[in-house]
Parts: structure tokens; sequence; C-alpha cells
């Protein structure tokens, strides 16, 4: 067998056939030489796959070895040619030898949560201890707020280190510097041409950065919180302070890097996925009370993966910021105490719980808008009432339906009657940016993020204006965006060839996420035997397929719509191809392969 033996049957179909859902499917990367393995995955042609895969997703021949196995040797950068590093990092060292009281204000997402953790735990390893400050979303919103800072300031602490929030604070910060309080602001979200006054403004995303520190722009928080981790034990060193960490104690940090990482949907393609790779190994070891008492909770009988990280733990570690109390997550991954970390994480989990029931009824009031702009480039989509904690949820759930950049908009959801925002994009549109921009057009009252997601404060009085600027300003790259989306297929097998083997395999050229997407696979042609209904609204399959093989599938809140209906109701022996995310099923008493479907095709 070689990696020519592709049906033309397969082929024909794969290439640009629309499917139920409305998608062209073709090969990622245009006209590469794909598989159909009809006998099962037995190995040999595992090493050329993962080849394939990488090439796929953008690696040049010559950096194929790098990365099969993303290490940080191999891409993390010096961190003193951010800017604004070093400054921090001398600050933060003295503060530790001179056991100044320290204050990390976070933001109350998984970013901001183990952002702050990390440096708290690393403050630890050093022998000194910083305490913890996470703003709450409904009563204080996003970033510092000048009160709070100062405050923190007039309670003892003599540096504050803002973490994922503080590019855009100028107010805030201004008022902290005007009370004598130093801050640095460890971030990761847009800037503008002029900085806030701080002692050091350590961001990628900083328009004056340098060559090197701009392109790792697309870390997230918690990564530029570890470079500057590094910088902060080389001052240490220099300082030749005795309690300074070694490499080793630095490294069993990056399970918190993982999970922030993924969980902000930052891009894993460079160091994000060596930080992802090499977190799991160390998420893997469960040194981490916390962080092993959230792998319990979420009910994972095995080591998590990068999936996990974005539906499994990161969901819960959300959920104390959206719909509970917002310092659960940083105390929960920087606690020793195994008791009080399993109630947490429990608690937690009851949270995450709720919060899925509130997120479904925004959802379902915020698609009834929809209809309303389906002649908009963008959604904006504002309700009284509305949850502000799930309103990211919603927007990232109807960006993905809708294919369109999505705003959703909870009104009233502070004293002055403002609307809080929350944005979610699409590939090729800058949504950060144009929030940016309509601030300084005084359409928000504050705004800010980076290119896949956003946040904003808004009048209501200003909505139809906001909606039609970005309608104006964004159309032309939504339409060049939606021109492109298509389904990119990585691999198409016969129904035997789906197995636990070639699982493995594809996973090998993981970790994968946003910027480095898991691999698709095409497996058919099946007949379906048996569709059901489970949950709320997942369609559940058994297939089999003229081989003989069967294996289910699943298609996660696909019950309501046409493809997930077609499914259930309207094959009748007719033939399909199933499009998804092959996944291994191990509730049984032996691993079995399954599909996750995103789309499906009949066969005429």
């Amino acid at each position: 067998m070689t990696d020519q033996h592709i049906s033309n049957a397969s082929s024909a179909l794969i290439s640009g056939r629309m499917s139920l859902g409305g998608k062209a499917w073709h090969w990622r990367g245009g006209n590469m030489d794909m598989m159909e393995h009809d006998h099962g995955w037995d190995g040999p042609l595992a090493d050329d796959l993962v080849t394939q895969l990488l090439l796929a997703r953008g690696v040049a021949r010559e950096d194929l070895n790098r990365q099969r196995n993303p290490t940080l040797r191999e891409f993390l950068p010096d961190p003193s040619q951010l800017q604004d590093m070093d400054v921090a990092a001398r600050r933060i060292a003295q503060a530790i030898v001179q056991r100044e009281p320290v204050a990390v204000y976070g933001d109350y997402d998984v970013d901001g949560a183990t952002s702050a953790a990390l440096l708290i735990r690393l403050i630890r390893l050093c022998g000194h201890d910083a305490r913890h400050y996470i703003p709450d979303r409904l009563l204080e919103g996003y970033g510092p707020t000048g009160e709070a800072l100062v405050r923190l300031g007039q309670e003892g602490a003599k540096l504050v280190v803002t973490v994922d929030c503080g590019a855009m604070a100028h107010d805030a910060l201004a008022m902290a510097a005007d009370a004598g309080v130093e801050v640095i602001v460890v971030d990761h979200h847009k800037c503008s041409h002029e900085l806030p006054r701080t002692v050091a403004m350590v961001n990628p995303n900083r328009l004056d950065e340098s060559e090197i520190g701009a392109a790792h722009g697309h870390l997230a928080a918690v990564g530029v919180a570890f470079l500057l981790a590094i910088a902060v034990r080389r001052e240490l060193e220099k300082a030749k302070h005795p309690g300074t960490p070694g490499n080793g104690a630095l490294l069993s940090l990056l399970d918190l890097v993982a999970l922030g990482t993924v969980a902000d949907v930052a891009a894993l393609h460079g160091l994000n996925r060596a930080f992802v790779a090499q977190g799991l190994k160390v998420m893997a070891k469960r040194e981490n009370i916390g962080m092993a008492a959230l792998i319990d909770a979420s009910k994972l009988g095995r080591a998590p993966t990068a999936s996990d990280l974005g539906f499994a733990l990161g969901p819960r570690v959300n959920a104390g910021g959206r719909v509970g109390e917002a310092t659960l997550g940083v105390r929960l991954l920087t606690t020793h105490n195994p008791e009080e970390a399993r109630e947490i994480a429990g608690q937690l989990s009851l949270l995450n719980e709720e919060r899925r029931g509130i997120e479904m009824a925004v959802q379902e009031a915020a698609e009834a808008q929809v209809e309303k702009q389906h002649n908009r480039s963008v959604l904006v989509l504002a309700g009284a009432g509305w949850h502000p904690g799930v309103i990211g949820i919603v927007a990232g759930r109807i960006k993905e339906k809708s294919g369109r950049p999505t705003l959703v908009i909870a009104l009233e959801a502070d004293e002055a009657g403002y609307g809080k925002g929350s944005g979610r994009s699409v590939h090729g549109v800058d949504l950060g940016a144009a929030i940016i921009a309509a601030r300084a057009q005084g359409l928000l009252v504050a705004g800010g993020g980076h290119a896949m997601a956003a946040g904003l404060t808004i009048a209501p009085d200003k909505l139809d204006a906001l909606g039609e600027w970005l309608d104006e300003r964004l159309a032309s790259d939504v339409a060049r965006a939606r021109l492109h989306q298509s389904l990119l297929v990585d691999l198409a097998v016969a129904p035997r060839g789906l197995n636990p083997a070639l699982v493995e395999t594809l996973e090998s050229a993981g970790p994968y996420g946003m910027g480095w997407p898991g691999p698709r696979v095409a497996v058919g042609p099946v007949k379906v035997v048996k569709a059901d209904v489970v949950g709320a609204d997942h369609v559940r399959l058994i297939v089999r397929g003229n081989d003989g093989a069967s294996f289910k599938a699943m298609a996660f809140r696909a019950a309501d719509g046409e493809m997930g209906q077609t499914l259930l109701h309207g094959t009748q022996g007719r033939s399909l191809w199933l499009v998804g995310r092959a996944k291994i099923d191990d509730w049984g008493s032996r691993p079995a392969a399954e599909l996750h479907i995103e789309d499906a095709a009949l066969i005429d």
C-alpha cells in the first residue's frame, strides 16, 4: 500500500463536494496525497502520515524534526528580547529579595487565573509570597480599576502585577501612579500607541515591540508570564539569592501554561505548541494538588489531552469567574491543601452545570435576533437580563453557526446602565483592532481585545451605530473570509481503518487547537444501522461499511439542525460519507475508535 492508494470514488466525493452542512470538502493543503486504508491501520505508513499532517499545517520540510517533538529548547526565545521584560524582572526580583508585599491582579477567566497562579507559585518557589486579587465580573467588570489598585496600595502592597489585563487601562493605571502604587502590566491584548503609566508593560502586542517580541504576539498571557518567570529567575541568580529556583521548578509551572493557553484559544503554533506539549507531560505527573483535583472533578480516568483542557478543565475554572466566585480558580491552582482543592474543584463543577443552563437560555434569546440581521457582516446581538458571564461562550457558538463575527451584549449590566459585550471573530477578521478603533470613534465607553476575541462596554443608544460602523469597516474582510470557508480533510479511510492505532498515530502530530487544527478524517461509504438522540441534542449513530466494519459516531448539538435531522430520519438505506475527528471511546472493556461528526454527504 502506498500513499497514492485513494479510490476514485472518495477522491471525487471529497474534492469540492457540497455537504449536508453546506460546505465544500477539500484536501487540506491543496492537492496533497491522501491515504485510504481498506484493511485497518497497521503502522508501516505512520511516519508518512505524520509527515503529511505536519506539511499540511505549514511546516517546512527542513523544520519537520523540530515540529515532531516541540520542546522549549527549540522554541523558547530570550525573554530579554521583549520590551520592558528586564525592567519588570528586576523589580519583581527586588520585591522578592527585600520581601516587599506583592499583589497579583488577574482577570477572571482561565488565562487570568493561570497567569496569576503561575506568578504566585513562582514567588513562593523563591521563598516569598504574594496575594491575589481577582475582580468581580458583575461589580467591577474587566481589567484593573483605579479604585482597586489604590486600595491594594493602601492595604500594604508595594508592587502590583496585573496579568491578562491592563494593556488599555490608561485611567486606572494613571490613578494608581498618582497614588504612588507601582504597577507592572503583563498582558497580551492589543495596545494603543500611547501606553499607560506603569513601571513596565510586558506585552508582545505592544506597537513598539521588537521583531522577535512581536513574533510571539500569539502567546496567551500565561505564556508571557512564564517568560517573565524565566527572566525573574535570571535576575535572582545575578543577585545570588539563596531561594532562586532551579530549572526543574520552573518547568513544573508548565501545566498552568498549557491550561491557560488552550482555554484562551491561543494559536497552537511555535512556542505555544511546545508549551502545551510539555505542559501536558507535567500535568500527567499530578504534582499540582489543585490541578489534580480539577482533573478528578472532570472525571477523567487518564492523563488529560489538549482537547480536555479546552472542554473539561477550562470550563470549570471559567465557571467561577462567570457565574460564581471569581477567586475560585486561582485559589484552586495555588492551594497546598488537598481537602481544600477537592472542595473547590467540586464547587467549580457545580457552577459549571449552572453555567450551562444560563448559557442555553441566553443563546436561545440571542439566536432569535440573528434572522433580523441576515444582511449584516457582523452580528451585534443585545438583550436585557442576559448574564454577562456567558456572553463570550454564546458569541462563540453563534459565530460558529453563522460564520460571521459575533458580538453578544448584556444590557443594564452595571449601575450606569451600560451594556457589557463580548465578541468572537472568524479567521481573517481582526475584531480586536476594530473594537479599539470603535472606541476611538466614541462609539464605546471601553473596549479592546485581540484578533479573534474582544470585549466592550457600550451605552445602549450606541448599539445601532456600532452595528452599522462595524458592518462598513469589516464587510470586505468578512466577505473574503466566508469565501474561503470550507471543510478541509486530511485523510480518507474505509470503516475498518478507523481504529485505535490510527487515532494514536494522528495524535502524535499534536497537540491540536487553534492555529494547529486537529486532523479531519473522511470515513465511508457507510450506511446508518441505528440513529438516536442522546442528552439534550446530540445525535448518536451506529454505522456499517461495505467492508463489514461498524463504529459509533456522534454529532454534538446537531439534533435540531438540518444535518442532524437528515442523519436521524433521512438516510433510508442510502450510503454516505462522514467527516470528523477520530477519537478513542474508552468506556467499554476495550478501547474503540469513534468519529465525532462535523459534516456528512449522501452518495448519489
